[in-house]
């Protein structure tokens, strides 16, 4: 039955895909379809737009129109298929799993001469790199200074091992393309296990790309820690716009 009440609308020239509200959504009214976010159903939406400040570009809104009643058993419903079709959790391997899962720490090469023609030499320092890969109690990550690194940042930058990466341990994952639920549960469990002495998010100036900001701080929330947070925002050409030091005022 339609009456008259407050419901979210979305402008999707706008939004960006980002996924950010859909996190902030408690009754799970709102999904990505073809890269865009919206409404799965009138009877989900509450019409307290907790999600809108979660929109980095502004593309939520609440407007009062004729909409279908909220209604709380669906919304139930609803969040328990969405709970029943989640992947089940994927245990860490042994040596005898897939090789991409398994801890390793690597020995990083010399620094290589001075002969501006010789190739930069890697500093990476162990394995895996991708966040959904990381084993939650990997000693490596204990005490180190992390870097959360997004996809595109670590192709853009030139100087990415020389600079940034030296001494310290890495994580990469796209707050756009991935699961940002899965990434927010995944780093939860490390700051939990081996939690690390502080975390920088490299993150591309596009809008979407501060999901990984958003995703550290949910974890911490999460983990019930709190561990000091900075930022470096890269441009596509590569240049580095803003670099902010980790440090704990930046938490909150």
């Amino acid at each position: 039955m339609k009456k008259l009440r407050k419901i979210i609308e979305i402008d999707e020239d706008l939004c960006n895909g980002c996924g950010q509200c859909i996190i902030g959504c408690a009754e799970g009214a709102l999904a990505l379809v073809d890269g865009k976010a919206k409404l799965v159903g009138e009877v989900y939406c509450d019409g307290l737009g907790a999600c809108i400040g979660e929109c980095p570009e502004g593309a939520l809104t609440i407007v009062e129109r004729e909409a279908d009643e909220f209604d709380e058993a669906a919304v139930e419903e609803l969040l328990a298929k969405q709970k029943a079709s989640k992947p089940a959790p994927v245990e860490i391997p042994t040596a005898c799993g897939c090789p991409s899962n398994q801890n390793m720490v690597l020995q990083p090469a010399a620094a290589a001469a001075a002969d501006q023609a010789a190739p930069t030499a890697s500093t990476l320092g162990h394995w895996p790199i991708k966040l959904g890969l990381l084993g939650p109690g990997a000693p490596f990550l204990r005490g180190s200074d992390l870097l959360l690194l997004a996809d595109c940042a670590a192709a853009s930058l030139p100087n990415l091992h020389a600079e940034f990466l030296e001494g310290k341990t890495v994580a990469l994952a796209c707050p756009k393309l991935d699961d940002p639920a899965a990434h927010i549960e995944r780093l939860a469990a490390i700051l939990v296990g081996a939690p690390p002495k502080t975390i920088t998010v490299v993150h591309m100036e596009v809008p979407c790309c501060l999901g990984l900001d958003y995703i550290v701080r949910q974890a911490m929330v999460a983990a019930g820690v709190q561990i000091p947070l900075g930022r470096i925002q890269v441009a596509r050409d590569g240049r580095v716009l803003e670099r902010v030091a980790p440090a704990a005022d930046q938490m909150a």
